[in-house]
């Protein structure tokens, strides 16, 4: 038998590139009766006593409130015949955490669950010495908690007799209380310390005020101000308006992809908080918040979770164990962590970055260019194997990419049945349509939803020159906040405003005057700037994407290659942010811009620099020359501290932009002091979306160097106000130094900025807590009648 080997790992628990064996024997049998089993067991790792990951599985009975306990056997080189954990083990070397996990957990119970069942709570390090210091553990625990609502019958248990000799449930609360007393018949945990955090959860998911819920999350719900988003279709054709109906039809698809995308089980979540909504008061408050957040953690909050697995979907599983007549299987709670996944459901869980980039490191190029690409998921071999209701299984035969056990997935598969249906809606509509550009932008969409081939669908939306404005797939990688690499679908359906469109030409047209002349070393400016098409619409519907605080606007695509070829094409959604300048901009100016300054914060202003935000989405470097020579982009090089720095860029480097076509003669010089103090007051709007959310630290960035320049001055009544003489030339610093970072493509430089400014500083905290006690608004929360109408 081949003998087991465990990763070790620093005592930081990075793991070293060293494997060791966990047994100097790998088969009793061979051994004969003359060897002890405390021989037998003791292995390189425990003698040496290195740092070594092993997981703890515990399953929680939400109706008696007890955990399930094995007995250990006698055989067991530690704590032999003490009551323990559910199940537990080591991870061997290469393993994933979660699939250890499961493993375990059918090799000594005979209980096989899927991925979902599994909710990581903490990592606990235990550091102890036994068998009179022969044995010594430094191990990593990855604690799963599984909650399961009923009891699982004693007889449905099928227990690995070397390793576990009983199963019995003991109230949480009484086993709590034998650890704390140190009784000898239990393995010890110091429930006083780190492993205290089972019993803590465990506690607070079980004695629930449903007042003091209610109350939470009716404040959460407080700091969105709602708004009702409509517009004229009058001036569609009725072969529009029919078509407009399928693709409404094709955003909601989106909204379902992008559930999935968010966490694997946020869909069987968001069914379950729908079903019971009508259940009480606090079911209907945690409806209403989840479907602004479109997961459990909340934008707002840091991503904190507002849910719990408590809250979750409860799943049947007939076969998980030994059926026993009268019993009709386990029944548990969809589980998702406490913590948001930085991956979110693009990668495995487990996946660190080292893994990653040792698995990117053995593919060709072509096969680098999928696995770092906006349009693929990066799944486990092992996971799709063990778990045999993954509808991924068998798909590793289609991508041997590398011996890894990671492996890449075009959305065209994951998302296929989804996707099938909307590419249908999208051709249906595209026979209908007027527009000739419109009608080439649906058919061409629909069929990359198939192809996974977005580039002349994408050069379609950028030539679309018509009424209905549509725009649908996967653009943002906001998610992805490990490498930000993976695009999620979102879907933007609005009446195109003519004569504001008409009105914004000359920022399109001036975007290479405003490349040439960017404060920037000229050997990272771009040659290739084109001019970008503006479109202002007016929105009436929006999809997937689009959680927590509204988009404004946005600038498109964001393939490097696309941008490269032609530029991009930006949309402004006037009447959202019409709506967010009376709901939240100007009460926010009347709290915190000093009295004399109050007057300039303006529409025009606060709209213009929108504008510029986007253009300047499309200037700067984006392609760039590493110093070995190489090519690369902006977006691998700075990888999941891109968007903040994107975001900071766009905002500073837009401010730079309206101040410098005013100088040319192309904006009016009135609106220069207003510029500037709508800028101010726009920076509290956006810092209180979160400093996790990249607009929120690219915004917060940008304020507290400014304040630290000067431009920006902080009064004895707490207000705030630009200083005019400073502020130009701390703009155009920040601007360039922003810019250069990106032109080098320098992670660790954007890093070191972040860090130091992506802060809350104590003015700017009197600021935010002001705004939070006279209760304005975050943002706002809106509904589209007319859309939703078409989809009942």
């Amino acid at each position: 038998m081949a003998e087991e080997h465990l990763d070790v790992l620093t005592k930081s628990g990075e793991k070293t590139g060293v494997t060791k064996p966990r047994h100097l024997f790998s088969n009793r049998k061979l051994l004969g009766s003359c060897f002890s089993s405390q021989f037998h067991s003791l292995g390189e790792v425990h003698r040496d006593g290195d740092y070594h990951r092993a997981v703890h599985v515990w399953i929680f009975v939400e109706t008696t409130q007890e955990l399930l306990l094995q007995l250990r056997s006698d055989d067991k080189d530690s704590w032999p015949g003490q009551w323990d954990i559910s199940s537990a083990g080591h991870i061997s070397a290469g393993d994933p955490s979660l699939i250890s996990a499961q493993r375990e957990l059918h090799e000594e119970l005979g209980v096989k669950l899927p991925k979902d069942a599994f909710e990581k709570i903490f990592v606990f390090l235990q550091e102890c010495v036994t068998n009179d210091g022969k044995f010594i553990n430094n191990e990593f625990n990855d604690v799963y908690l599984v909650t399961i609502l009923h009891p699982i019958p004693l007889e449905a248990f099928t227990l690995q007799k070397e390793e576990v000799s009983a199963v019995n449930y003991v109230p949480y609360e009484e086993y709590r209380n034998f650890l704390a007393k140190e009784d000898p018949a239990y393995v010890p945990y110091d429930v006083n310390g780190e492993y205290g955090k089972l019993f803590d959860i465990i506690k607070q998911r079980c004695q629930v005020n449903s007042e003091a819920r209610s109350l939470s999350l009716q404040k959460q719900l407080q700091r969105y101000s709602p708004v009702t988003l409509e517009a004229m279709l009058t001036e569609l054709s009725e072969a529009d308006q029919k078509a407009l109906s399928l693709i409404v039809k094709a955003a909601k698809i989106m909204d379902d992809i992008f559930y999935e995308q968010v966490w694997n089980s946020n869909p069987a979540l968001r069914d379950w908080l729908k079903d019971h909504a009508n259940a009480s008061e606090l079911n209907k408050l945690k409806w209403d918040y989840f479907t602004i957040n479109k997961s459990p953690w909340s934008s707002l909050d840091e991503n904190e979770a507002f849910l719990s697995t408590a809250d979750s979907a409860v799943m049947l599983l007939p076969g998980a164990t030994k059926s026993i007549a009268g019993w009709k299987g386990i029944e548990y709670r969809a589980a998702f962590p406490v913590t948001k996944p930085p991956g979110a459901n693009f990668y495995p869980p487990d996946m660190d970055k080292m893994e990653f980039t040792l698995w990117l490191n053995g593919l060709t190029e072509e096969q680098k260019h999928a696995a770092t690409g906006f349009f693929s998921v990066i799944k486990r071999r092992s996971e799709a194997n063990l778990d045999a209701s993954d509808h991924l299984a068998g798909s590793t035969k289609k991508f041997p990419d590398s011996n890894s056990d990671l492996y890449t997935v075009p959305y065209s598969e994951i998302y296929r049945p989804l996707l099938t249906k909307a590419s249908e809606l999208l051709h249906k509509a595209g026979d209908l349509v007027s527009s000739p550009s419109l009608k080439k932008l649906l058919h061409s969409k629909a069929e990359a939803f198939l192809s996974n081939e977005y580039y002349e669908s994408d050069i379609a939306w950028m030539d679309l020159d018509s009424k209905l404005d549509i725009t649908i797939g996967p653009y943002e990688t906001y998610e992805d906040e490990i490498f930000g690499y993976k695009a999620t679908f979102e879907t933007f359906i609005g009446i195109r405003d003519d004569k504001a469109t008409a009105d914004l030409k000359l920022f399109g047209d001036n975007l290479k005057l405003l490349e040439d002349n960017l404060p920037l070393d000229s050997v990272y400016k771009s040659t290739d700037v084109s001019a970008a098409p503006i479109r202002v619409i007016q929105l009436i519907y929006n999809s997937g994407d689009v959680k927590g605080p509204q988009t404004v606007a946005y600038n498109l695509p964001n393939d490097e290659k696309i941008v490269k070829d032609r530029g991009t094409s930006m949309v402004m959604l006037k009447n959202v942010q019409e709506a967010k300048f009376e709901h939240i901009l100007k009460p926010i100016a009347e709290i915190t811009i000093s009295k004399e300054q109050r007057g300039l914060v303006d529409f025009d202003s606060f709209f213009t620099h929108t504008i510029c935000h986007e253009c300047c989405h499309g200037i700067g470097p984006h392609t760039i020359t590493l110093p070995d020579g190489q090519t690369s982009t902006v977006r691998k090089e700075l990888q999941e501290v891109h968007s903040a720095m994107e975001e900071a860029k766009a905002d500073i480097v837009g401010l730079w932009a309206l101040k410098f076509l005013i100088t040319k003669g192309l904006l009016s010089k009135s609106m220069v002091e207003s510029m500037y103090v709508s800028f101010l007051a726009g920076c509290f709007r956006s810092i209180r979306f979160g400093l996790t959310e990249a607009h929120g630290k690219g915004q917060a960035l940008q304020f507290n160097y400014l304040y630290e320049k000067g431009a920006f001055v902080f009064h004895k009544d707490s207000t705030f106000s630009v200083d005019f003489a400073t502020i130009e030339g701390a703009v155009e610093s920040l601007s360039h130094e922003i810019l250069t970072i990106q032109g080098k493509g320098d992670k660790n430089g954007a890093t070191l900025l972040l860090n130091k400014y992506c802060t809350i500083t104590g003015p700017l905290k009197t600021a935010l807590e002001n705004l939070e006690r006279v209760k304005v608004p975050v943002d706002i929360s809106p509904t589209f009648p007319f859309a939703e109408a078409l989809m009942n």
